[in-house]
């Protein structure tokens, strides 16, 4: 087994605690790596006005990957407030961390596996085994907003005919993008046994974005015979995910509508508990627990690690450490089923650190019978 550099970037909230239990059972599994600890975050947004410091990205392009817990976000009047005195007059803006390293690194994959455990109280429906593939760099969120009408804009026709103080995003679709993400969502089904792909847009109406985003669907799907493809309207898919959630396997998406997928089907799951996601490119990747940083329950030990947990297994598995993370994976469903230890969202009591000790119990245990 080779030895790894990873970014810890535990971030703020909760992010510290669930980073400390996802490496209780990176260490018990075996898995050998040196944490680097990355500064980012709100408190590095309010000191420096920066919460991505240029410090944490040179740490991202000296390791092998990184591993993000948590940060908080707040809507922008607000995180000029909050900014030191000396920097409110700087004209900063603040910009998500998460968002900024997706763009930055090309991590145009975000992968957003989705499986009901046995015995998890909080399923929706047993044998769920979702697979949204969201794209990761443009769409909505590519942060080309403007509070008011752009004077540049007012010669469009359509745009005279809004009112003049409308605030404007910019969506922006392309061939490329598009492409690779269903690329990928193929090729995936097609090293892990997946029967169906289903791309998920908005034509009728966003005619000219998704447009783009489901004929270049259309393009890869042709060269898949083998693996069954539809398509969804975005509103639709909501509705037959809680009505029939077992006909779908692996879901392609564009960015916002992913992120709206994502969290719908974590529900489906067991919550945010059990929601975790890889930011994967060509060569770097980012693993992240997706639950946010729930600063009202920080610091009290409280919260359900098994999202950050399941991230550390995705983690190690895009490494190549694929007995590793099987091992990981195998204790996380062996603690569920047997309710070893359940937080208050599953109707119990343990702490944070009480389930990972529990997960890591049981993967110590495995490897000591075989």
């Amino acid at each position: 087994m080779s030895h790894y550099r990873i970014a810890w970037l535990p971030g703020d909230g909760i992010g510290p605690e669930v980073c400390d239990a996802a490496r209780l059972v990176l260490d018990a599994a075996g898995f050998q790596a040196d944490y680097i600890h990355g500064d980012i975050g709100w408190e590095f947004w309010r000191t420096e006005g920066e919460a991505l410091p240029a410090r944490t990205l040179d740490l991202l392009h000296n390791t092998d990957c990184a591993f993000f817990g948590a940060i908080t976000s707040k809507p922008a009047l607000e995180a000029v407030r909050e900014l030191a005195p000396e920097l409110q007059t700087r004209g900063l803006t603040y910009r998500s961390p998460i968002v900024r390293m997706r763009q930055l690194l090309d991590l145009y994959i975000c992968l957003r596996p989705c499986r009901a455990f046995p015995g998890n109280p909080l399923n929706y429906r047993d044998h769920i085994d979702l697979v949204i593939f969201r794209e990761n760099t443009e769409g909505m969120y590519i942060g080309v907003e403007f509070p008011k009408m752009p004077e540049a804009l007012l010669a469009i026709p359509a745009i005279q005919a809004l009112p003049p103080d409308a605030a404007i995003s910019i969506r922006s679709i392309t061939r490329d993008a598009s492409r690779r993400i269903v690329e990928a969502a193929f090729q995936y089904a097609m090293k892990n046994g997946r029967r169906k792909v289903t791309a998920v847009h908005k034509a009728n109406v966003l005619r000219a974005t998704c447009g783009v985003f489901l004929e270049a669907a259309r393009e890869v799907a042709a060269c898949y015979p083998d693996i069954e493809f539809d398509t969804a309207n975005i509103d639709a898919m909501c509705m037959w995910l809680l009505k029939n959630p077992l006909n779908y396997d692996v879901i392609v998406t564009t960015n916002l509508f992913g992120d709206i997928l994502s969290d719908l089907c974590s529900q489906l799951i067991g919550g945010m508990g059990f929601g975790y996601s890889g930011n994967i490119g060509e060569k770097y990747a980012v693993f992240e627990p997706t639950h946010g940083s729930a600063p009202k329950y920080a610091g009290q030990n409280k919260v359900n690690p098994l999202a950050a947990i399941l991230a550390a297994k995705m983690m190690v598995e895009w490494l190549g450490e694929r007995e590793i993370a099987s091992n990981i994976e195998r204790a996380v469903a062996d603690v569920v089923e047997r309710g070893a230890a359940r937080t208050y969202d599953l109707g119990g009591s343990a702490s944070t650190m009480d389930v990972a000790q529990s997960v890591a119990e049981s993967v110590r245990l495995a490897h000591a019978m075989r």
